[in-house]
């Protein structure tokens, strides 16, 4: 990858940058030292071999911070950097994003402070993991020590440790905030903290996981090796997406969703699981079923066996308007430039609702965020490092999770954490990481379900696109920080 720095570990220099700033919020005036820092890890010789980078905001008005919290949020991926999180939900100034829909993702970008910010009840780190946004991998060699399940997970609690030590905080209630890959990041820390890693044990306990889109799973990673018809899982997004852009019916759309997962998890699981065997006038009804909950047509159904499946799902719903809907969130659209596209192939790298926020969220945190906090560094920012490369299928990511799937390291933590708890978020209208695959999980990772609660909101995989939304997750969340479980 090129840059615009030499990385000589030999002569490597950290990099530090400090500001002061005041934001209102909830009608306080509410004033803030940031710290934006490499936070380096050394091998055995002491040379150092790769840093995370992290962005933490301070009330600097608080004079014990023994019982403040500390929210330690990022992204997923994996290989992307904390951009989004930082600069649409948590950060002290955020995008503006008015339009879900928009018609460009070129300039103006609107950004404000962001009045749901959480640092009056907080304080907030950001965090770029190796080879992500700021931090960056120094040793290639080092490489597999960073990029993995549990190598990740290990080098987040890590970095949580030492910041720990470095700024007093061993005693303030700690939280992890991670979106998508995040959350099984998230999970997968928070497992080995509680029990202990392949050579050292962590004297380390979270007050509670916050996980939007989620990717936890009772699967070997994510949905891999689920027992689970997918189109049944993913049955509840569809329904939603339909909803949204079809308007099939007066109901509200948490109605019209709920009727939808009932009739996946009985009549629609049962005929796939019956095939051929059923009779004319029941396959008849089923296929009218699934038609009115998803906009698909016939002809799809009985081509497909009556599966559905993302990728020709979203070339599929709205097709009879010219258009196609996004993979991370199924209100943004696009022409069907190329009907006969193989989504499948495409669809990760040519996603119409990263072209809309991408370029915005990249604008808004380097040409904006950064200033404000005085960040003046000659690096390579990387949005998001491609681990796994679908054109060549090089995978640079370790799969591998001997320790346990993320559904067993969250129940370990959970179990062994007493007092832990979590909360899931999700989008209705996400077919990257659809809400139903939390239903799945919930009901098989053997949780202790008093301590987790779980929201589904009217959003894409970032649940915060939309003010409306931002709001109510930013609300949920501190509801949550201040003891309470959210849900629908």
């Amino acid at each position: 990858m090129y840059t615009t720095e030499k990385f000589d570990p030999a002569t490597f220099a950290p990099a530090r940058f400090e500001s002061d700033g005041e934001i209102q919020l909830r009608g306080q005036q509410i004033p803030y030292h940031t710290v934006s820092e490499d936070n380096v890890f050394y091998d055995a010789s002491g040379k150092p071999i790769a840093s995370i980078f992290s962005y933490s905001y301070f009330r600097s008005d608080v004079k014990d911070v023994a019982n403040r919290p500390v929210l330690f949020g990022f992204n997923g991926g994996p290989g992307s950097s904390s951009m989004y999180v930082h600069a649409g939900f948590l950060g002290t100034t955020r995008v503006f994003y008015e339009e879900t829909d928009r018609a460009t993702s070129l300039p103006p970008y609107k950004s404000m402070d962001n009045p749901d910010c959480l640092l009056d009840i907080a304080d907030i780190v950001l965090v770029d993991p190796v080879g992500t946004g700021y931090g960056v991998l120094l040793d290639e060699n080092s490489a597999d020590k960073f990029y993995g399940i549990e190598e990740d997970a290990e080098a987040l609690l890590v970095f949580i440790e030492k910041w720990l030590h470095r700024y007093g905080r061993w005693t303030s209630p700690k939280y992890l905030i991670g979106e998508s890959y995040g959350c099984t990041r998230a999970a997968t820390a928070a497992g080995i903290a509680a029990t202990r890693s392949h050579e050292r044990s962590y004297a380390l306990a979270f007050d509670g996981i916050v996980m939007i889109g989620n990717t936890v799973t009772t699967g070997k990673y994510f949905e891999r090796e689920v027992p689970v018809e997918h189109a049944v899982v993913a049955f509840p997004s569809y329904a939603a997406i339909h909803w949204y852009h079809n308007h099939p019916t007066e109901e509200t759309l948490e109605a019209f969703v709920k009727r939808a997962r009932a009739f996946a998890d009985t009549t629609y699981l049962t005929a796939l699981y019956r095939g051929e065997s059923l009779t004319g006038d029941e396959r008849e009804d089923v296929i009218r079923q699934i038609q009115d909950f998803t906009g698909v047509s016939r002809q799809y159904l009985t081509d497909r066996a009556l599966r559905i499946d993302d990728e020709s799902f979203r070339l599929e719903v709205i097709k009879e308007k010219g258009a196609s809907v996004a993979r991370f969130d199924g209100r943004i659209t696009r022409p069907r430039y190329v009907p006969e596209a193989v989504e499948n192939v495409t669809g990760v790298y040519d996603d119409a609702s990263s072209d809309r926020y991408g370029a915005f969220f990249f604008g808004v945190l380097t040409g904006v965020i950064f200033p404000k906090l005085n960040i003046h560094l000659d690096r390579v920012y990387v949005p998001a490092a491609c681990m796994y490369d679908l054109y060549t299928k090089k995978d640079r990511w370790n799969r591998e999770a001997p320790m346990g799937t993320t559904g067993e390291q969250l129940r370990n933590a959970m179990c062994r954490m007493h007092g832990l708890r979590v909360f899931f978020t999700n989008g209705y209208y996400d077919t990257a990481t659809h809400i139903g695959i939390i239903y799945y999980m919930l009901n098989h990772a053997g949780l202790p379900m008093d301590r987790v609660s779980l929201k589904g909101y009217p959003s894409g995989h970032m649940i915060y696109i939309g003010e409306d939304n931002v709001k109510t997750l930013s609300d949920d969340v501190r509801s949550f920080v201040e003891g309470a479980m959210p849900s629908d």
